[in-house]
């Protein structure tokens, strides 16, 4: 084994905030002297774009992901390799002071409450209600509620849960929106029992979600949609826009 350069940070988590200090060690493993020209830390914060094809004439580009990395560079003479090592690390925007207010949200799901059908009459009776428990979410506790299947002309395959991040960005040009599936959970397969009360539970995910942001030509928001598949591979989907919080 060569020099091997590492680095630890103290905090296992890696979770920090605004103003806090960033602290560890950086570690080197050689079995023979090591001769080197300076050790230095650099710190970058970097975000992740593309571009969308979705328009033609107009250059969009749209936040995919903010990234912060320590990266280590010893520098060593001119015959042997310089070595490098980066630790991604992450940062929470403070909390927010007060208490949320929750809103919850009642559902229901039937042929008529359908947006965008356009052959109605061809499909199957169904009701299905359910509760969100509230649309203002914290981002570190669980999106919670519970649906009914209360009847349906044909069996049920499958019932899932989406978490979508739609992403708006623009200038005096125009804005452009792009929405991003970034989870998919199943909390039901196969023909469930009606009138069954199915929990719905979905934890968000600590790399793909941010409290939502709103700036002036910048937006980050979160939607969910309860999916519903029928055996007869019909589909069934219901949208329920998210404010996410940090407390």
């Amino acid at each position: 084994m060569g020099t091997v350069v590492d680095v630890k940070l103290k905090r296992a988590n890696k979770v920090y905030h605004q103003g806090e200090t960033l602290s560890g060690v950086v570690i080197l493993s050689s079995k023979e002297p090591l001769q080197h020209q300076g050790i230095t830390l650099a710190m970058d914060g970097t975000v992740s774009l593309q571009l969308s094809a979705k328009s033609v004439g107009v250059f969009e580009a749209f936040y995919n992901s903010v990234k912060y990395t320590l990266r280590c560079d010893m520098r060593r003479p001119l015959l042997a390799k310089d070595l490098n090592k980066s630790c991604e690390f992450i940062v929470h925007s403070l909390p927010q002071k007060g208490r949320l207010t929750p809103s919850p949200v009642d559902f229901s799901i039937t042929p008529e409450s359908l947006q965008n059908i356009r052959e109605r009459t061809s499909l199957p009776r169904f009701t299905i209600r359910g509760r969100l428990d509230s649309t203002n979410c914290v981002v570190t506790q669980p999106l919670t509620g519970e649906l009914v299947v209360e009847n349906s002309d044909v069996p049920v395959k499958s019932i899932e849960l989406q978490l979508v991040r739609v992403e708006t960005c623009g200038c005096a040009e125009g804005y452009a929106r792009d929405a991003t599936e970034i989870q998919n959970i199943q909390i039901a397969d196969g023909n469930i029992c009606q009138g069954l009360a199915i929990p719905i539970y979905m934890v968000f995910p600590r790399l793909f979600t941010c409290p939502t942001l709103e700036t002036t030509n910048f937006k980050v928001e979160f939607e969910v949609n309860v999916v519903v598949v029928l055996q007869d591979d019909h589909l069934i989907t219901e949208n329920f826009p998210l404010k996410i919080y940090r407390f």
